[in-house]
């Protein structure tokens, strides 16, 4: 998948893992830096658990990205705490 390909999946990845998470983004260039970073997490756990990991640019890979972004998240969340203003 080309560079741009994973961006935009990163993107929608992590706009939609973030809404699931906590209800609210993290702004565009996080939201899809930790998409990215799922996309790569959902990958391992996949292969991990004998299932394809990112195949290209499809449904299936924007569920595994999504499921590791999820994962991402609630590791960012748990790391850096929830901060409220």
């Amino acid at each position: 998948m080309s560079l741009l390909g994973w961006i935009v999946l990163g993107l929608i990845a992590g706009y939609i893992a973030s809404r699931v998470v906590d209800n609210g983004g993290k702004g565009p260039l996080l939201d899809m830096a930790l998409g990215i970073v799922g996309a790569v997490v959902g990958g391992y756990i996949f292969a991990a658990l004998g299932a394809a990991p990112v195949t290209g640019f499809n449904l299936y890979s924007l569920f595994v990205a999504i499921i590791g972004a999820i994962v991402v998240l609630v590791l960012y969340h748990a790391l850096m705490g929830r901060r409220r203003l």
